[in-house]
């Protein structure tokens, strides 16, 4: 009796360790993502991008922003908005790439590998909380890149529905939770840059979230709900 016990104790410590749990909540997830593969996946369309208001409270459009085709191949998304907008002197870049599915290799690219690529050094990184008004308040990746004497801050997330993510892997694991629970895979890549002038770091934030909490709102109504 004392050898299955001591035998038997370490088994069952085993079958409880961490590993094992998270090693079978995998297997758990890849089974049901293969169910919910074999499903026709519910894509749901929502308003064209380019019927984003011109006017987003006292920020004016500027001007729309200039993708290259090779580009636009390699991000692969449903739907882009690329634009500039001013508020007086100030100035604010705001870029969406929305996916209506991720299947078949299409999923948002990381700015914290496309910023390098264009020529911009990361400075520093974090995240931020961000008032957006009636909407409350979302966490989002807060970077401040240099190229040559130029400095910006850089605000990003990945929006799903009423759900803003700025950490990457949450963003992958609400996937394939919606995969499973709601047969749908859509998201969208949101980005606003700001320059920083004088090296004002403090006043580039209030700019971005004036900027922010102006197109929130309207942005939801625009991407799948």
């Amino acid at each position: 009796m004392d050898i299955k016990v001591t035998r038997g104790v370490p088994l069952l410590r085993f079958f409880r360790s961490p590993a094992v749990l998270a090693a079978s909540a995998l297997l758990l997830v890849q089974a049901a993502l293969l169910y919910s593969a074999i499903r026709p996946e519910a894509v749901v369309p929502g308003p064209p991008l380019a019927q984003m208001p011109m006017t987003l409270g006292n920020w004016k459009f500027v001007q729309d922003g200039v993708i290259d085709q090779d580009t636009l191949d390699v991000l692969k998304a449903d739907d882009i908005l690329n634009r500039v907008y001013a508020r007086g002197s100030q100035g604010a870049y705001l870029f969406v790439a929305a996916f209506r599915s991720q299947r078949n290799g299409k999923a948002p690219h990381s700015p914290k590998n496309c910023l390098p690529g264009s020529g911009w050094t990361p400075l520093n990184s974090g995240e931020m909380v961000v008032d957006t008004g009636a909407r409350g308040p979302i966490t989002v990746n807060r970077y401040i890149v240099a190229h040559g004497d130029e400095r910006s801050l850089v605000l990003y997330w990945y929006q799903s529905r009423d759900r803003a993510v700025a950490s990457e892997y949450k963003a992958k694991f609400w996937v394939m939770a919606d995969a499973v629970r709601l047969n749908r895979t859509d998201t969208a890549l949101v980005r606003v840059v700001v320059p920083i002038v004088n090296r004002d770091e403090d006043t580039a934030v209030r700019t971005a979230t004036d900027f922010v909490k102006s197109f929130y709102g309207t942005l939801r109504q625009y991407l799948p709900a």
